[in-house]
């Protein structure tokens, strides 16, 4: 898990490259709380793509078991 470059962020929190510079040195708990925002995002979506892709191998096994009886 990598924090989000500078234009993602830019672009999301909708402020420029200065704002981001400045709360990094002035807010450094502001900015480390965004950072690990992204990360838990990205776990969240990574887990939620699992659970999905399980989800869809388990209807198949049912609809085969299904299908032979």
């Amino acid at each position: 898990m990598s924090s989000p470059s500078l234009r993602v962020l830019e672009k999301d929190l909708g402020v420029n490259k200065t704002t981001l510079h400045n709360w990094k040195k002035t807010r450094p708990k502001l900015y480390a709380f965004i950072i690990e925002s992204y990360k838990r995002k990205e776990f969240l979506d990574k887990n939620l793509e699992l659970m999905i892709n399980q989800k869809d191998f388990l209807e198949k096994e049912i609809n085969a078991i299904k299908d032979n009886l």
